[in-house]
């Protein structure tokens, strides 16, 4: 039926907490093959050997739940093939590829049952429900949109706002550790002082204009963060030695990629001299490790049909 293509996305950029991110030229595709008499996923690639392939998988759970909320019947059967290139668990946005793979099919489901072209989607739409069941946005709007994103859930709807960037490369690093997002939220204290909140308000603002204006000099000394981070990354062993190497190596700066546990540094040149140095410290403290070295993808989600 079709074919949808969804990049990776690091997300909070330091203090931009769940309200900034960016796509990274890393990709997840699925295919939607109707027939049969069963629900699968077929998964190639990263997370193939654990990730389930009945009902239970999140692609499809998520695409079962967008069908009620639709109010549409359920298909008698279906295949999906997925092809997948973000690592899982890595905090780099594939359980979101997942979320808005589940949402983008169900709403092409109903437009092909109108008769309409499935891949014609109200796009704001699919962003608007991909918010309320993630969440937060800040994985799943610049999947959709492309670039670097600043999204915020308001009275009336979702408030997004894509900002040109000048390109830059960045180096993800992830540990073989696993923190799920769950205990990275447990993590979190439950309120933060007015001098944290101011901290990270001004910062946020300064890392958006840097990107922008690529300021490396702005971008370094703004991109910290007192809301998520201290109580993170202590948490993933090797993680603060793997920002300390990286910097030392040449990075501008090195965040969390979203909730952890991959590391993110944004560097100009000596990017795997810097991939090399965080995996050396991960390694230091028992884990092994795999880098990318990603440019910011200005492109997002795509949709297109199969060949017939």
């Amino acid at each position: 039926m079709i074919r949808i293509r969804i990049p990776a996305t690091t997300a909070n950029l330091g203090p931009g907490f769940d309200c900034m991110g960016l796509a990274l030229d890393l990709w997840n595709s699925f295919e939607l093959h109707l027939g049969g008499e069963s629900y699968t996923v077929e998964s190639h690639g990263e997370g193939a050997d654990v990730l389930p392939f009945g009902p239970d998988n999140l692609i499809i759970t998520t695409l079962f739940d967008e069908l009620d909320h639709l109010r549409a019947p359920i298909p008698e059967g279906f295949r999906i093939v997925a092809h997948n290139a973000v690592p899982c668990m890595s905090g780099l946005g594939s359980s979101s590829t997942a979320t808005l793979a589940g949402i983008i099919f169900a709403h092409a489901l109903v437009r092909s049952a109108a008769g309409d072209d499935p891949t014609e989607l109200n796009l704001h739409e699919v962003l608007a429900r991909s918010i309320e069941v993630e969440g937060h946005g800040d994985n799943v709007a610049p999947a959709l949109m492309g670039g670097f994103v600043i999204v915020m859930p308001d009275e009336s709807g979702v408030l997004t706002q894509r900002v040109p960037h000048v390109p830059i490369k960045t180096v993800v690093c992830v540990p073989d550790f696993a923190f799920p997002t769950s205990v990275a939220r447990r993590a979190l204290p439950d309120f933060n002082s007015k001098a944290d909140a101011i901290f990270n308000i001004g910062r946020a603002m300064l890392v958006a204009e840097a990107l922008r204006q690529g300021d490396d000099a702005m971008l370094a000394r703004a991109m910290n963060d007192c809301i998520h981070e201290p109580y993170r990354l202590p948490l993933i062993p090797g993680a603060q030695a793997a920002k300390a190497c990286a910097l030392e190596f040449g990075a501008l700066c090195v965040a969390l990629s979203g909730a952890g546990p991959g590391l993110i540094a944004f560097a100009r040149h000596g990017h795997e001299r810097i991939g090399k140095s965080m995996k050396h410290a991960f390694a230091e403290a028992g884990y092994e490790s795999r880098f990318w070295i990603l440019d910011v993808s200005s492109a997002g989600t795509s949709i297109g049909r199969l060949p017939a």
